[in-house]
């Protein structure tokens, strides 16, 4: 027991210490120890956990299903696969044409089963350095060789390729559309670009903006036309969506390799009806959500007015842990909850305040959030 509370003593040392907190989230707020805080820690982009409406809606619907299930008790390949999963999955790819979908509980385990089951020994993978820690795991599984290119830079990407790209069979890059800590967008367009010249395969993970962009807000890369040129679409339900579970949209050949070789999918317990009912009734509503999204990037652009391409997630930079812990603190003290990041969700050195807006929130949220900025300098 001493090695693991030296441990424990080691992270308090660095201000690197966490703790699980009991928050109890109330549409755009959440109330904590007895206060309430405009919550800006939240992935509910479009503000629809919070919509009673939408929940009783639901629920009367689902009450009238006499064969409603709250647990699918087996794995897919068992006796886990149920009508809802199959709905669902054509939902899905209605939103990616020419591409087949599949469902799993959460994005880790899409991100850390996919490629080590569609990869070989003969293959090259090139992931952006900031991709998630799910993607790296995964990498860690890949029987082939892989590295990492400079964030966002397709001149480093280039060279990688120009020097390998012969050396393989197939070269894969990963990357995410909108990043989970920096809130900055990838160059998809100059990726669909090296695609064409050097023949690559795209793994997209589009969590962060699934929901949030593109028509019906199916992405990133949907918004820019080029979702056809994707060869892998990582979308979750558990952020945007208000919901639970992750998809992954590809060509219908890979589908049937991942549901043959994908472990996180055949060694897992399928998603639970009642929960893909609720994706997919708040799924087909995608359309009646655009009012929802317009707002989004209206408060987006009240607080970062100068950067036409910044989206929900804005950083706050704070340089140390204890600099981080020390700006969440006050904000948390003007009535605004926010989380501090630090290592190893960001590099050392670079902890942050993440900033994540919702389209619950109001214009008066905003102003008094950037006056309270404006004060802590």
């Amino acid at each position: 027991m001493e090695r693991y509370s030296e441990i424990l003593r080691r992270l308090a040392s660095e201000d690197n210490l966490r703790s699980l907190s009991c928050g109890i989230p109330n549409g755009k707020y959440i109330e904590y120890d007895g206060r309430r805080y405009v919550n800006m820690s939240s992935n509910d982009y479009l503000g629809l956990a919070g919509d009673v409406s939408l929940q009783q809606e639901f629920l009367l619907a689902a009450a009238e299903n006499e064969s409603f299930l709250m647990s699918s008790s087996a794995s897919r390949l068992m006796t886990g696969n149920g009508s809802e999963n199959e709905a669902l999955e054509r939902a899905l790819a209605e939103l990616y044409p020419g591409k087949s979908t599949l469902v799993l509980g959460n994005g880790y385990m899409v991100n850390s089963g996919c490629l080590p089951a569609l990869v070989g020994e003969r293959d090259l993978v090139l992931a952006d350095k900031l991709v998630h820690a799910s993607i790296i795991d995964g990498l860690r599984l890949c029987p082939c060789d892989w590295s990492r290119f400079n964030h966002n830079d397709m001149n480093h990407l280039e060279s990688l390729l120009y020097k390998k790209r012969g050396d393989y069979e197939n070269v894969w890059v990963v990357t995410e559309s909108v990043f989970s800590m920096d809130g900055d967008r990838a160059p998809i367009a100059d990726l669909v670009s090296l695609k064409q010249r050097y023949d690559l395969k795209l793994y997209i993970d589009e969590a962060h903006a699934f929901g949030v962009f593109g028509p019906l807000g199916a992405g990133c890369a949907a918004s820019e036309g080029l979702d056809g040129e994707i060869d892998i679409i990582v979308g979750t339900f558990g952020k945007a969506l208000a919901s639970y579970g992750t998809f992954v949209a590809l060509p219908a050949v890979m589908r049937d390799v991942l549901v043959n070789r994908m472990r996180t999918l055949i060694f897992s317990t399928g998603l639970p009806p009642v929960v893909m009912s609720w994706t997919r009734f708040l799924l087909d509503r995608m359309a009646d959500f655009e009012p929802r999204r317009l707002r989004l990037r209206e408060l987006v652009g009240m607080l970062a007015p100068a950067n036409p391409l910044a989206t929900q997630i804005i950083p706050l930079s704070a340089g140390t842990n204890a600099a981080a812990v020390a700006m969440s603190e006050k904000f948390r003290e003007g009535g605004f909850w926010t989380t501090p990041i630090r290592w190893p969700t960001v590099p050392k050195g670079k902890a942050r305040v993440r900033v994540s807006l919702t389209a619950s929130m109001d214009r008066a949220d905003i102003e008094n959030f950037r006056m309270l900025c404006n004060s802590n300098g």
